[in-house]
């Protein structure tokens, strides 16, 4: 009875198209106000949702993130990749997937990646004779290591529902993302060549790569220092998150003067709402989380897929398949609240990782940025170019079997994203 009314709420509320963080908020009230739990503690969840001291990073990597846009430094590192590699066979996809790893360490948002690194790059794209639909596809899908490569907002989200370091979780992320996008370039490259897609006239002569880098260089630095400070255990995340800011008004006001003091108060507009809205959504699904915990769904839920196999990588990749399926409909942010903590008790039966399932929890949520039919990325990518999302779609198959595959290895291999955070102290594994 108790998960039919919570369930039932939920999915008639997104059946009419409320907002999944209202949706998650108002059924965790409903279930709450009906079987008496407690009407006060409505208050106090939703403070307790959103007074964590990581989550205090957010607001700060959206700060920076948007200062950086407002300084138009996407141009510039694209600008570096476009001299290196632009004149090769899909030379110019190839730019826009380095672009959108590099850029997505910046934001830390898909949308934003998308958005930034399209307008920059889309009109060169089709001016080489590259299919629109599959320059779409091929930013939209490239923009999904935002949340792989750190500093990554979902890696916080997962790191405040499943108190595993957030230090080692950024850390941890680096070899799968650097995975994900090679992949994504290879899956560029051989389309490209079976398309006969080329890119720039020539190459850039050493002067001319040596002035973009010198161009470009503070905005690649920025993760640098970021994760460098993480590694080596001069800052915690929270305290990266607030170097970045300050990182980022010094290049963006001092070094290349493209943001004056004026537009601090609409780069702190921008910031504020995207933070509002992210923090909105983990205060109300934190009410959903509890209400479901204390009714035992949670519980009933952990103990089936507990039971589905005794095996804990057929059990992987099960939840991968569903996570897969979710990120189809629902964003990431709302998901980790839906779903981690049912598995946090299933990860402890099976004595898995939490670490290394961290990554693969939010490498599976990649993905779904860029599926149909509520992929935000693919939105974006098919607003830039005045298409419909279903063209882009189609291109976009072969970007996601190659993230699937990634996926499974990831899910067979810890060792990719547990020997960083290992050596360098942040983390002991689980025996």
């Amino acid at each position: 009875m108790e998960a039919l009314l919570i369930g039932t709420v939920f999915m008639l509320l997104m059946a009419v198209g409320v907002p999944i963080g209202t949706a998650l908020g108002i059924a965790g009230i409903i279930t709450i106000y009906h079987f008496n739990l407690g009407i006060g503690i409505i208050g106090v969840n939703f403070l307790n949702g959103i007074a964590s001291f990581p989550l205090l990073a957010i607001p700060f990597f959206v700060l920076a993130g948007v200062i950086l846009e407002k300084a138009r430094l996407a141009s510039k590192i694209a600008r570096f990749f476009e001299l290196l590699v632009g004149q090769a066979v899909g030379g110019l996809a190839m730019v826009a997937v380095l672009t959108c790893m590099f850029w997505g360490a910046l934001s830390g948002s898909g949308p934003a990646t998308t958005a930034a690194v399209g307008l920059i790059l889309l009109a060169p794209m089709l001016k080489h004779g590259y299919d629109k639909h599959f320059a779409g596809a091929t930013i939209a899908n490239a923009s999904d290591l935002s949340i792989i490569i750190p500093p990554s907002i979902a890696f916080i989200i997962y790191g405040n529902i499943t108190t595993v370091s957030v230090s080692a979780l950024f850390v941890a992320g680096i070899i799968p993302g650097l995975l994900t996008g090679l992949g994504t370039v290879l899956v560029a490259y051989m389309i490209s060549r079976r398309r006969g897609y080329r890119g720039l006239e020539r190459r850039g002569n050493l002067k001319e790569i040596l002035r973009a880098l010198k161009d470009s260089i503070w905005a690649l630095l920025t993760p640098v220092i970021i994760l460098g400070g993480i590694y080596t255990g001069i800052f915690t995340p929270t305290e990266a998150a607030v170097v970045a800011v300050f990182y980022s008004l010094f290049v963006a006001v001092v070094i290349y003067r493209s943001v004056s003091w004026r537009d601090m108060v609409n780069i702190l507009v921008d910031a504020s709402v995207t933070s509002s809205v992210i923090m909105f959504i983990v205060a109300f699904a934190g009410i959903f989380t509890w209400a479901a915990s204390v009714i035992g769904i949670v519980d009933r839920a952990a103990e089936a897929i507990i039971a589905l196999s005794p095996n804990a990588a057929v059990m992987i990749i099960l939840v991968n398949l569903l996570l897969l399926a979710l990120g189809m409909i629902i964003d990431a942010i709302s998901i980790s609240y839906l779903v981690m903590p049912i598995l946090i008790p299933v990860l402890q039966a099976f004595h898995i990782d939490p670490l290394w399932y961290g990554v693969i929890f939010i490498s599976a949520l990649a993905i779904g940025q860029a599926t149909p039919p509520l992929g935000v990325n693919l939105f974006t990518a098919a607003n830039l170019i005045g298409s419909d999302v279903d063209s882009v779609a189609k291109q976009a198959i072969w970007f996601v079997v190659m993230d699937v595959v990634v996926l499974l290895v990831l899910s067979l291999l810890p060792i990719l994203s547990l020997y960083l955070p290992v050596a360098a102290g942040l983390y002991t594994p689980i025996p």
